[in-house]
């Protein structure tokens, strides 16, 4: 007990020999060291803190914010000011041969709006950001006015600003450059390695906000482009399927194509023409103002070399038309383009040809209201459509004949029939075959002459229609001559058509005894190649015969 005792009474003694021998001011050094470090691992733990709930709100940010950047970089260059007071934060992005500022913030009002001022820069070495862009590398400039000669551009037009050091991270997606990251400073002097650790983490923050944007859209896109193209299989299927369902009926197919070219197209307006001879005629027309529908119905269309129409005749082209008023056409009052504009409201507006083996057989017109061009793939959608038209014009042409066909086998059948039956009635088989005649022609009247002597007598006749002139016609007898068309089809011994007798300058009858006798045909009956008679057919409408 006593040895312990001893022990600790000399421990205490040698220390307070120590104090008592220790250099003065000593202890007063060694306290403020240790408040110092005390105040640097402060000063990084705040720092650090500071750090983390930047991090934090950005990448909230770019939770909530996923189809904009905008918020997010603008974010990140705030942070950045936090780390680095009295400094610019710069983000740029390329844009085409250029580099932008996409993001900046800066403590100096006045400096940062020099500085902004020499944005966009361009994409070449002799700059300090594009450098770090195009070489994928860290350009750090402690201080500006010991410059690497390389960067001599850069420099001078950086230090009128008042900034001094400047350090540009590349922003890197893999081994891509997406853009840079910049931190201006006013002092000299290079980064720490906390400051550039921090630096490359609000780099990698941006990357990922830009990607995440860029995948969103991407994935929207093809979404989009997906829903698109089932809306337009759709549109194709449902006018296909009227063209199964209505074989040989043009009207409902047409009524559909246009019904569906204009809903994808968002357009109210729609026409589908015919093209023959030279000249349009519309065949279907969908949201057209009753003015515009009076218009294209009043006469065949013919349109001037510049139109839409016109250009379509020309090239065989699709055309569009962006503003319908805004072309010279317009400004010379071409009369569809004033019709089309005036009359229709149209200013946007799509021609798409309709080609049956190169050949322009008609059109489809799609018409906006307002301008707004039309998208590539709604222009592939009306080609289709156009396409589809023609599939349906040309099976109702070959159905058509395939029934003309069946219905003339049929009739040819039921007048050999008469024929048999009736060998000494030959009032019987003319009466016959002149019903057949009216009613596979679609001819208001037909008539039978048969030669007598020098001229030809109405022999027997059919109408469809109610008309006076029978007794007029059966007291006529018609020699050859050119003042009727009995009288030319037995002067020319060959079919005669004529498609209007008021327009026919040799047409002799009187054709206010006539009234309602508008197209005429005239076919020869030959007998060795003498004519003994005429069928006549007659049309009460200027509608000429296939």
């Amino acid at each position: 007990m006593k040895r312990r005792k001893i022990g600790r009474k000399t421990a205490k003694a040698r220390v307070k020999v120590a104090r008592r021998n220790a250099p003065k001011g000593a202890g007063v050094r060694a306290a403020a060291a240790k408040d110092t470090d005390a105040a640097q691992i402060q000063r990084e733990r705040d720092e650090a803190l500071q750090q983390q709930a930047a991090t934090a709100e950005i990448l909230k940010l770019i939770s909530s914010s996923p189809a904009d950047t905008q918020p997010v970089l603008d974010a990140i260059v705030r942070s950045g000011l936090k780390l680095f007071p009295d400094a610019a934060i710069f983000i740029a992005l390329p844009d085409g041969d250029k580099l932008r500022a996409a993001a900046f913030v800066a403590t100096d009002p006045n400096r940062a709006k020099m500085w902004a001022h020499q944005w966009p820069i361009p994409l070449t070495r002799e700059y300090m950001h594009s450098l770090a862009f195009l070489d994928r590398k860290t350009v750090d400039i402690p201080d500006a006015r010991e410059a690497p000669p390389e960067l001599a551009v850069g420099a001078k037009n950086f230090l009128p600003t008042g900034y001094r050091a400047l350090t540009i991270m590349p922003m890197m997606r893999g081994r891509t450059v997406i853009g840079t990251l910049s931190v201006v400073r006013l002092a000299p002097g290079p980064l720490s390695d906390r400051q550039v650790a921090a630096l490359k983490t609000y780099a990698t923050q941006a990357v990922i906000a830009i990607e995440n944007t860029r995948l969103l859209n991407e994935l929207r896109q093809r979404t989009d482009d997906l829903s698109e193209s089932l809306e337009q299989q759709t549109a194709t299927s449902a006018v296909l399927k009227v063209i199964s369902s209505a074989p040989g009926e043009l009207q409902p197919v047409f009524d559909a194509i246009l019904k569906n070219a204009t809903r994808i197209c968002g357009a109210k307006i729609g026409i589908l023409f015919r093209y023959e001879g030279g000249a349009y005629s519309a065949l279907a027309m969908l949201g057209v103002t009753p003015a515009y529908a009076e218009y294209l119905n009043s006469s065949p269309i013919r349109p001037g070399p510049a139109t839409g129409l016109g250009r379509v005749a020309d090239t065989k082209q699709t055309i569009q038309i962006v503003d319908t008023q805004a072309e010279h056409v317009y400004a010379e009052r071409e009369p569809l383009r004033v019709a089309t504009a005036e009359l229709g409201g149209a200013r946007s507006l799509l021609n798409v040809p309709m080609l049956k083996d190169g050949i322009l057989v008609g059109a489809i017109g799609i018409y906006r209201q307002e301008v707004r061009p039309f998208t590539h793939k709604q222009v592939e959608l009306v080609t289709n459509f156009a396409a589809q038209a023609v599939i349906a014009i040309e099976n109702t042409r070959v159905l058509n004949e395939l029934r003309e066909s069946l219905q003339q086998q049929g009739a040819t059948s039921d007048v050999l029939k008469v024929i048999s039956r009736s060998t000494f009635d030959l009032q019987t088989v003319l009466d016959a075959l002149t019903e057949s005649a009216a009613r596979l022609c679609a001819a208001d009247i037909a008539n039978i002459w048969l030669l007598d002597g020098s001229a030809c007598r109405l022999a027997a006749s059919y109408q469809t229609i109610e008309s006076g002139q029978k007794d007029y016609l059966a007291s006529l007898p018609l020699g050859p001559s050119r003042g009727s068309c009995v009288g030319r089809t037995l002067l020319e011994a060959r079919t005669v058509h004529i498609h209007d007798i008021r327009d026919d300058p040799e047409y002799e009858l009187e054709t206010s005894r006539l009234e309602g006798y508008r197209t005429m045909l005239g076919v020869p009956l030959l007998r060795e190649g003498t004519p003994i008679g005429v069928i006549a057919l007659v049309r009460s409408v200027r509608q000429p015969f296939t």
